[in-house]
């Protein structure tokens, strides 16, 4: 995908590949070559169409079934990262979409991030805050793009954004439970 970048933002230089690459919100999406198909990377980067379709419909990512759900609300397993064995989990903003009982399972023991440590959370609240991408600078600027940021809905660096995941924030969570940690 070849890209422009103006004072507006950034664009397809294409004008049609650029209205079709861009959600409701107006926001440019990566494009991958391919189908998103094939086995689960489940803690790993999803497929971009993969993981918004998850985030936006609240499925699973890995059987595109629906998430489980309980009086505690739905089900997020995330791995834990090293530095954060004592997190508080309410207001955890994730790229994972939510999960069913199967899928969860097999992740514990499949992903390499989560059989390194995870969270199983139930969560009654996710709502979409924003797209984590490339936010590319603004022309003259100096600076590199950002192949990690997060950029929030009402932001003014929307426009120079290019989306690989919707961003949730997790809400009214009850820690369920945690999985070991491999040194």
């Amino acid at each position: 995908m070849d890209l422009t970048i103006t004072q507006d933002g950034v664009s397809c230089t294409d004008p049609v590949w650029d209205a079709l690459s861009r959600d409701l919100e107006g926001v440019l999406w990566e494009t991958w070559a391919g189908l998103p198909t094939g086995k689960p990377a489940y803690a790993e980067e999803l497929h971009p169409d993969r993981q918004r379709a998850a985030m936006e419909s609240l499925s699973c990512a890995g059987c595109k079934c629906p998430a489980s759900r309980s009086e505690l609300g739905m089900l997020w397993v995330l791995p834990v990262l090293d530095h954060a064995k004592d997190t508080v989990w309410e207001g955890a903003r994730t790229v994972t979409p939510p999960m069913c009982e199967d899928c969860a399972d097999k992740a514990k023991l499949r992903c390499p991030r989560l059989r390194k440590g995870y969270v199983e959370l139930r969560v009654r609240e996710a709502e979409l805050i924003g797209v984590r991408g490339t936010l590319h600078p603004r022309p003259g600027s100096g600076e590199e793009p950002d192949p990690a940021a997060l950029v929030l809905y009402y932001s003014a660096d929307l426009p120079f954004v290019v989306a690989r995941g919707l961003v949730r924030e997790l809400t009214n969570v009850t820690l369920v439970a945690t999985g070991p940690t491999v040194p």
